[in-house]
């Protein structure tokens, strides 16, 4: 028997199994039975908690920095790994707080190991936020194409960490239309793949001084989910970059499952860019991955 928790940040929800010391064979089956919503748990996906010594993956973490004790080893409901995951980290650090395998002091930062690389986290109003590092426009416009989409629309390729098409849309009326559960069609298809983020900038688009857009999403390798991190993020930059230079650096981007924060910001190698949401912890089981 494994012991699991299960969690969630703004309905993006996860199977969270602890195995500090990397003991555990995650397979992509193992991954697929614990995410399948009839016969498993149910999740968009699997972090699994484990010490960055105890992984191949966690060398290049503490590589970059020592503090890193604790990697979020992310895989998708399909049992792909991913990258990075916006809304799975501040879960993961809650769950870390929670179970007192780490402390966060107010004002503090924790590093976290992730195949993106190191991230920081700190407590936030609402809840935690983290530095998701540099960001890069990934070049390209290729069409998507979506069922219940009438024609095909330019997308925007940003990656933070993983990569991300964002496709603008006309109006709310053609956001609630989309059917996401098929996977939209990306022409030229990116050979890794990509998080979808179809949005719909706000009326008005500025308020206060703060941006504001909605989006849906279909991630590589979980389908529609009711949120993604990530993906609030990327779809903030997108129209960022769309509005022009006197665009805001903080949105408030509003998904199925709630509202994330994005706020853009300078650094020493570039510009960053932080996401604030809130993390909870549901419940806590065992399952016979057997």
């Amino acid at each position: 028997m494994v012991a699991f928790t299960k969690g969630h940040g703004t309905g993006n929800d996860f199977v969270i199994i602890e195995d500090a010391d990397g003991a555990l064979d995650l397979t992509p089956q193992r991954v697929q039975a614990l995410c399948d919503r009839n016969f498993g748990i149910g999740a968009d996906g699997v972090l699994r908690v484990v010490r960055s010594s105890a992984i191949p993956d966690g060398a290049a973490a503490l590589a970059e920095e020592p503090e890193a004790e604790w990697f979020m080893d992310y895989r998708n409901a399909d049992g792909s790994v991913s990258e990075m995951c916006g809304n799975g980290i501040r879960v993961f650090v809650h769950y870390l707080l929670r179970s007192g395998l780490a402390d966060l002091e107010a004002g503090s930062t924790l590093p976290i190991g992730t195949r993106a690389g190191v991230r920081d986290v700190m407590r936030s109003e609402t809840g935690y936020q983290v530095d998701l590092g540099r960001w890069r426009l990934a070049g390209g416009e290729p069409l998507a194409r979506a069922a219940g989409l009438s024609v095909a629309r330019p997308g925007l390729g940003i990656d933070v960490g993983n990569p991300h098409i964002v496709v603008a849309l006309a109006s709310e009326e053609e956001l609630a239309g989309l059917d996401l559960n098929p996977t939209p069609i990306l022409d030229p298809a990116p050979s890794e793949g990509a998080n979808i983020e179809f949005v719909v900038p706000g009326e008005p688009l500025v308020r206060d001084g703060v941006g504001h857009v909605r989006m849906r999403v279909h991630e590589r390798g979980s389908g529609e989910t009711l949120s993604c991190g990530t993906g609030a993020v990327a779809s903030a930059l997108a129209v960022r970059h769309w509005a022009g230079e006197r665009a805001p650096h903080q949105w408030r981007v509003d998904v199925p499952g709630g509202t994330l924060g994005v706020r853009m910001f300078p650094a020493e190698d570039g510009e960053h860019v932080a996401l604030s949401g809130p993390a909870q912890l549901v419940f806590r089981g065992e399952i016979d991955l057997a």
